[in-house]
């Protein structure tokens, strides 16, 4: 099963874009928002150094990584590609 992390955080404008590409992309994927800054002990976990970061989880375990804001367009072919 696959899911999607979104960290970011609320001064983060990059975060913003990205939140608005994500909707208007109507992915069929399950995303856990995590801000950074209410849940430092999870960024932490994952090495999170930057925002915003989108993890890709497949059965629990990453497989892989995007930084920064992206288009629906380019969210679309970054879940696809492999």
């Amino acid at each position: 099963m696959k899911k999607l992390l979104r960290f970011t955080a609320s001064w983060c404008g990059p975060c913003k874009i990205l939140a608005a590409s994500i909707e208007r992309a109507d992915l069929d994927i399950p995303i856990d928002v995590i801000d950074i800054d209410e849940n430092t002990e999870l960024a932490n976990q994952y090495k999170i150094r930057s925002v915003p970061v989108l993890v890709l989880l497949k059965n629990g375990e990453e497989v892989k990584r995007s930084v920064g804001a992206k288009t629906p367009k380019q969210l679309k072919e970054w879940l696809e590609a492999k």
